[in-house]
């Protein structure tokens, strides 16, 4: 079928953006750098961060959405949209490397008076600096003149029955004013409001402030967790208390890590460093060995010690309901304790199995059996078939790290 819009990059921004254009009745295809996503797709499976269901890519097949892994493709398009990942490089850079890949396959292939649109999180300046050279300089035409270039920050919360692709606003700065109406017009049949930002640059660092506003925030409270638990203050119900203020205030909890792909940038290039967010993620990768103290004083006020202990981790995923294990601390919790001499094991429902070290953490069938011959519980994650009740009563000894078990039922962070 001939397309309309070409997504480049199917993974948890890019493969959201094709189901909501495919829904919208736009024909869509999907292209990937890394042919294994491409195959997983045709073939119907599920990819491996959950961001879309079994079902999900069925109807997306069945409809107007085809994944390929042609770049001939993408020369045939009105509208192309780069959604490449974009980890942190040794440096704490956004490394963009599969973003110049995709400009580079797009490039080569590029026509006059498509729209290319840039979602993945890079620098401010990266849209109409690397990636205006390399679609002008691989395809022989002009940004602004010849094909319209904008970015648009990508802005999901995977898995929230709150906040769909529609209901969620849509950022763009586009080169020129006509670049951004252009995108404006695109992106106007996914989403119920269309926000334009002043240029590309202010667009992109609109990215940069909601990615490390929200990592600032969980430090915040992860600091007050720490603090409140030294001075017998139930934090749980100072937040409570707190997100009543109808004004200057919005509640973070605390928890025993920061995941997901939204990594906090405290460097911009050559710029100067963010020192609020360099400290924010000092806070947050202390998590991990805060929790771990917290397991190994509570087996030694219970006449337990670490090295021995049967240790229950329960839910090693980011994100509550779904598979998604990025930047989950459940990997630095588990190393801690085994090097403890604790013998870990999990529960997760979405999770079948699971390697430490190269090697198989031990999965538990039955949760509260596993709770109740346990030494120590853990709850890392709070997934929703989790029964905290039945579990508090079934559990030896139960450490929750994210104030989710009723009060005075557990041992909170």
């Amino acid at each position: 079928m001939p397309a309309d819009l070409a997504v480049i990059g199917l993974g948890h921004h890019g493969l959201p953006l094709a189901q909501a254009a495919a829904a919208a009745g736009v024909d869509t295809i999907g292209y990937d750098t890394d042919p294994r996503p491409v195959a997983d797709l045709a073939a119907g499976r599920s990819p491996v961060d959950g961001s879309l269901t079994v079902p999900e890519i069925r109807r997306m097949l069945s409809g107007r959405f085809r994944p390929t892994a042609d770049p001939t493709e993408l020369g045939r398009v009105r509208t192309a949209v780069i959604c490449a990942p974009t980890p942190l490089a040794p440096d704490r850079t956004l490394d963009l490397t599969t973003v110049t890949d995709a400009a580079r396959a797009l490039a080569a292939r590029l026509r006059p008076h498509t729209t290319v649109l840039l979602e993945s999180p890079v620098p401010p300046g990266t849209t109409e600096g690397l990636l205006r050279d390399l679609l002008e300089e691989g395809s022989g035409l002009r940004a602004g003149r010849d094909f319209h270039l904008a970015y648009s920050p990508g802005r999901l919360d995977p898995g929230s029955r709150t906040h769909g692709f529609a209901g969620t606003p849509k950022v763009i700065g586009g080169l020129t004013p006509a670049c951004t109406e252009s995108a404006a017009a695109f992106y106007g049949r996914l989403t119920d409001k269309v926000v334009r930002a002043r240029g590309p640059r202010e667009a992109e660092t609109v990215k940069l402030l909601e990615t490390n506003f929200r990592h600032v925030n969980i430090a915040l409270v992860n600091e007050m967790a720490v603090l409140c638990h030294e001075l017998g203050v139930d934090l749980w119900d100072v937040i409570r208390c707190a997100e009543t203020k109808p004004f200057g205030f919005q509640a973070f909890r605390p928890g025993p890590g920061v995941g997901g792909h939204g990594v906090p940038v405290d460097t911009v290039g050559a710029h100067r460093p963010l020192r609020l967010v360099e400290l924010a993620g000092q806070v947050n990768e202390r998590m991990p060995q805060y929790v771990v103290q917290r397991a190994a004083t509570l087996l030694n006020e219970h006449g337990k010690s670490a090295r021995g202990a049967r240790v229950l981790l329960l839910g090693i995923t980011y994100k509550p309901d779904l598979p998604d294990r990025q930047g989950s601390p459940a990997d630095e919790i588990a190393r801690r304790l085994m090097d403890l001499g604790a013998a870990v094991s999990y529960h997760d429902p979405h999770v079948p199995d699971w390697r430490v070290r190269e090697l198989p953490v031990p999965r538990a069938d039955s949760l509260y059996e596993a709770a109740a011959h346990a030494d120590l519980t853990v709850l890392l994650q709070q997934h929703r078939t989790y029964d905290l009740q039945g579990l508090s009563v079934k559990a030896q000894l139960l450490l929750d790290t994210r104030g989710a078990t009723p009060t005075g039922s557990a041992h909170r962070l």
